[in-house]
């Protein structure tokens, strides 16, 4: 490809920078340029001490920083003018489900849950974007519009979205992506129940600075391990790299380590995998192959197989090795003893029940990432609907350890294919379960190249809402299992209420007559329902039902948590009505009453007749 000419002098103090890159990498750091951007830039008092053989004076502290973290703070923090708006269209089972699905931008959505589900979660599950040098949707700054934000980047993909590039020639190496992690971690720990978990999938680019951000938000003492997931069968054919990446990480944080010890960690399930065919006295085992495998390296013998048959192969372990288990019955040779020879490990010979390894690396278990792809083939009838989704085995083993009950709350907010809610269905039907999910995906568009967009789905939400429909009806024709297989869809979106800012000689009669409502005229009582539930701190899947009270419609959310009216000029008898059911909270509009001192009437009545009832208008 020929490059295009800068036509510009060199920029020598760039060049000087790259020159100290190369030799003391660690002096190379970023700050904000003076237009704001992040560059590189050199630590100068790191410097002097590298080419120093005295200890140069200067404070010194422990810890993780990066351009933008005070700001991701803020961010984290900074209130939202925001809701979440039901979408019964394209939702399974609305009335009956217990499952949420809600599409909008993450951190937006964490805020919006910081009441319903305050310390209601028992486990996370996040894969978010890793930190390629690529892309990814999320600009958290909410002190610029986001009009104002692309215009300053001018950075939009082919569809027209907003993207955030963080290629490493722009000098945004980490900084980007850390103050996107660090504002949502600050916010999840929140809603963490004291015995809940954390696990968090991510690969060797950010692994060190996740677990320093893991271990400021979590703190260290909840650390709880650093898995290593197989994610491929075979070594990769990478000419760019020394060592071939298989594996995966996945950091495990408690919301209270110490608490969580005393309620009881999950046990995997070892059955499945370890079994004893050939009734070994050692009890059940497993197997992987002696042979090596592609791009590895091994000793060169020959074997003579039970039957007879002699393989000349590559071996994993030199000779003196195999006879040493052959002679103790490790060698189990499959096709009645004519296939490759498979050393054998014990399950008694593992770590105590209820303590799982560090690596996960057997497939049969914890699934590998073709597995997951032939899984969504095999779901919607074509091959690349959606790039490295994780396999439901993989997030059943996660929902086991972190020892999810019934009725307990499995969230993941980079909910992408909506694997989480597939591993954590087929994991229901396995005994009827009520474990029940949250998922949370930005509604981030599918290319017009994609398979996805050919077959009609426009957004990666409508991809990850088909998987469970799918899951769903598979999961049920195959297991009958009465369990939850729906879900409840809401979409981020602007508030309910009108934003109206006049002066006092913008003021007019027809103007006074539109404001007469504080509500926006698209918003239906469902809207504004659900966002009461969100004001008062009540979880969305709770059942609720209307009916007719003379002529007004009446909501009862969670058999009288909230009954809400939100009609016009409410009779004295309907208000009589609800009071009669002493709910917990009562809401209706404040345009509802003709004056003040209607309004005053309803607050009597139900101090007379329902003392309790906390009595709100919005």
């Amino acid at each position: 490809m020929i490059e295009k000419m800068n036509m510009q002098s060199k920029n020598l103090t760039r060049s000087n920078i790259e020159i100290i890159d190369q030799f003391f990498p660690g002096c190379v750091t970023e700050r904000a340029g003076r237009d704001g951007k992040i560059e590189k830039a050199v630590d100068f008092e790191l410097l002097k001490q590298m080419l120093s053989d005295k200890v140069i004076e200067g404070e010194e502290f422990y810890g993780l920083s990066w351009v933008g973290k005070k700001q991701s703070i803020v961010d984290a923090n900074a209130p939202i003018r925001k809701t979440l708006r039901p979408q019964v269209a394209r939702s399974s089972n609305w009335d009956t489900t217990e499952n949420i699905y809600i599409e909008g931008d993450n951190l937006e959505t964490l805020k919006l849950l910081q009441e319903s589900y305050l310390e209601g979660i028992k486990l996370i599950y996040i894969d978010p974007p890793y930190n390629t040098g690529n892309d990814f949707i999320y600009n958290d700054s909410f002190r610029t519009s986001s009009d104002e934000y692309e215009r300053e980047t001018g950075m939009k993909d082919e569809d027209g979205n907003r993207m955030v590039i963080n290629p490493e020639t722009s000098g945004r190496f980490h900084s980007t992506w850390c103050s996107m992690m660090f504002s949502r971690l600050l916010l999840s720990r929140n809603l963490l129940s004291r015995d809940g978990v954390i696990f968090i999938s991510i690969d060797d680019n950010e692994v060190e600075n996740l677990k320093m951000i893991c271990n400021e938000v979590f703190g260290k003492q909840n650390f709880e391990g650093h898995i290593h997931w197989r994610r491929r069968h075979n070594q990769p054919n990478d000419k760019t790299k020394m060592i071939g990446i298989v594996a995966e990480h996945i950091l495990v944080y408690a919301k209270d380590s110490a608490y969580l010890k005393q309620t009881g960690v999950g046990k995997l399930d070892l059955t499945a995998a370890f079994t004893n065919a050939d009734n070994d006295p050692k009890g059940p085992w497993a197997s992987k192959p002696w042979k090596t495998g592609s791009g590895q390296n091994g000793s060169r013998y020959k074997i003579v197989t039970p039957t007879g048959k002699v393989l000349d192969e590559e071996w994993m372990g030199d000779e003196a090795t195999y006879k040493k288990y052959l002679e103790e019955g490790r060698m189990y040779f499959p096709k009645g003893g004519d296939g490759m020879p498979r050393k054998k490990y014990y399950q008694s010979e593992r770590e105590d029940e209820g303590q799982c390894a560090t690596n996960w690396w057997t497939h049969e278990q914890f699934g590998h990432n073709q597995g997951a792809n032939d899984c969504m083939t095999e779901l919607f009838g074509v091959k690349n609907v959606f790039s490295n989704p994780k396999p439901i085995e993989l997030l059943r083993a996660i929902i086991k350890v972190a020892n999810v009950k019934d009725g307990e709350v499995v969230l993941d907010f980079f909910s992408g294919s909506a694997s989480t809610a597939h591993a954590l269905m087929k994991l229901n039907s396995e005994g009827n379960g009520k474990r029940k999910f949250i998922l949370v995906q930005v509604p981030e568009r599918c290319a017009r190249k994609t398979e996805a967009y050919k077959l009609g789905y426009e957004t990666i939400c409508q991809i990850g809402q088909e998987r469970i429909r799918r899951a769903a009806k598979k999961i049920k024709e195959e297991t009958n299992a009465e369990i939850d297989y729906g879900f409840r869809v809401f979409s981020v979106d602007s508030t309910n209420m009108n934003d109206v800012y006049y002066s006092p000689a913008e003021y007019s009669q027809n103007l006074l007559a539109m404001l007469a409502s504080n509500i926006k005229s698209d918003r239906t009582d469902l809207d504004l329902l659900f966002g009461c539930l969100l004001e008062w701190g009540l979880p969305l899947s709770l059942p609720y039902r209307s009916k007719r009270m003379e002529t007004c419609t009446v909501h009862n959310y969670n058999d009288g948590d909230l009954i809400a009216c939100f009609d016009e000029n409410i009779p004295d008898s309907v208000v009589r009505e609800i009071a009669k059911i002493r709910p917990l909270r009562a809401v209706f509009r404040d345009s509802s009453f003709a004056n003040s001192p209607s309004k005053i009437n309803v607050g009597e009545i139900f101090k007379r007749m329902a003392p309790d009832t906390a009595v709100k208008v919005i």
